[in-house]
């Protein structure tokens, strides 16, 4: 056994002995994300911990622990068992889990079947909020989810646009069969074999290796990646344009439901006002950070590629299709029987965000717009109450 995992039983046990009301006297809550120090997942966790004390009055604090306490396969099972107290949960890691949550996540390729000009480089703030109120209102079942798991659902988190970082030139057809891809979900499984490329399953913490040693040519990620997660050194050439989509089945601000029912409503409320700035910072650090990551990887000797306007096309015709077969997918594999309605829903919901978001172009701004139109309509007398 490891040192790591020998301190993580240990404080299991402690946490069985003493439980959830000794950390609640103490008013910090323990927060866990398995991004390292310095990415975007953890600067906005720090915001998310000030906004907390700040919103409760000083009646809470938070410690946040960044690839310190829980890595991200860690995650679910760490916060449900009280290692930690709130955690940035990513559920695709956890297919059997969450399978109405990967589902809708599942769809966001769809953001390239949009107007760009109506998304104006915004499609991950309004996937991120449609994702946020569809599961905070629209899906019982992704409720259960979270609850099966000992868990609260109190805050969401969107990346960037995802592209192709390789370590070889990928940008047509051609080049795409054979190539062993990296990828954070079965849609992007789906595009990859589409295309004769292999997915390869790989947790954030393993891809940095797996790109420098060549077992992977390409990972499917955002760009901010780069410097989240150090890929910089290994990614030689970049391709952004394809396949699209971004990640949003993060549940940001994922509380432990025994410390969630040990709160006071004003601290529920402090929580949920604090999730709804966690949901702003993470994709907008996204977005800023991606130019930033971009120019930083051409100027380490990086290839930024367009790719092959066949190839776009192309893509485009198999987001269409595959609307269909995430439904087919997840009702097959995973016993999910009303896809298509969730995808209505959600596609509804999508519609409507996309022009909300586009006056929002500070975090401040988008924390406001999703405080007043999701999170402040949460009934914290009931909510998780269960």
């Amino acid at each position: 056994m490891t040192l790591k995992a020998m301190l993580a039983r240990l404080l299991t046990v402690l946490l069985l002995i003493t439980g959830p009301v000794a950390l609640l006297q103490a008013n910090t809550l323990r927060y866990a994300t398995g991004f390292p120090p310095g990415s975007v997942a953890a600067e906005a966790a720090h915001s998310y911990a000030d906004a907390l004390e700040r919103y409760s009055d000083g009646d809470l604090s938070m410690k946040v622990y960044a690839l310190a306490l829980l890595n991200a396969a860690e995650t679910s099972d760490g916060v449900r068992d009280g290692i930690a107290d709130a955690g940035y949960l990513l559920t695709v890691y956890f297919p059997s889990m969450y399978p109405h949550t990967n589902l809708v996540n599942e769809s966001s390729m769809q953001l390239a079947l949009f107007d760009p000009e109506a998304l104006n480089g915004k499609g991950a703030l309004a996937f991120n909020a449609a994702m946020a109120e569809f599961t905070l209102f629209h899906c019982d079942e992704c409720q259960r989810e979270y609850s099966d798991q000992n868990q609260v659902y109190t805050g969401n988190a969107a990346s960037s646009r995802y592209g192709l970082l390789c370590n070889k030139a990928v940008t047509n057809r051609e080049q795409l069969r054979g190539k062993r891809l990296r990828v954070a979900g079965s849609h992007w499984s789906r595009w990859s074999q589409h295309f004769g490329a292999t997915p390869v399953s790989l947790t954030i913490n393993d891809t940095l290796e797996a790109l420098s040693q060549g077992v992977i040519d390409c990972t499917i990620s955002s760009a901010p990646e780069l410097i989240n997660l150090g890929l910089t050194e290994a990614a030689s050439d970049i391709t952004m344009a394809v396949p699209g989509g971004v990640y949003a089945a993060a549940s940001a601000a994922s509380i432990n439901g025994d410390v969630w029912r040990g709160l006071s409503e004003a601290q529920r409320s402090a929580v949920l006002k604090a999730g709804a700035r966690l949901s702003a910072e993470v994709p907008m650090r996204y977005l800023a950070l991606e130019k930033e990551a971009l120019a930083g990887a051409r100027e380490a000797g990086a290839t930024l590629h367009d790719a092959d306007a066949a190839l776009v096309e192309a893509s485009r015709a198999f987001v269409r299709e595959d609307l269909d077969t995430i439904v087919e997918y997840y009702q097959s594999n995973h016993g999910v029987e009303d896809g298509a309605a969730m995808l209505k829903t959600f596609r509804g919901l999508l519609e409507k965000w996309v022009p909300l978001v586009q006056d929002a172009d500070s975090v401040d701004q988008l924390e406001q717009l999703y405080w007043e139109e999701i999170f402040s309509k949460v009934d914290t007398a009931n909510y998780g109450m269960e």
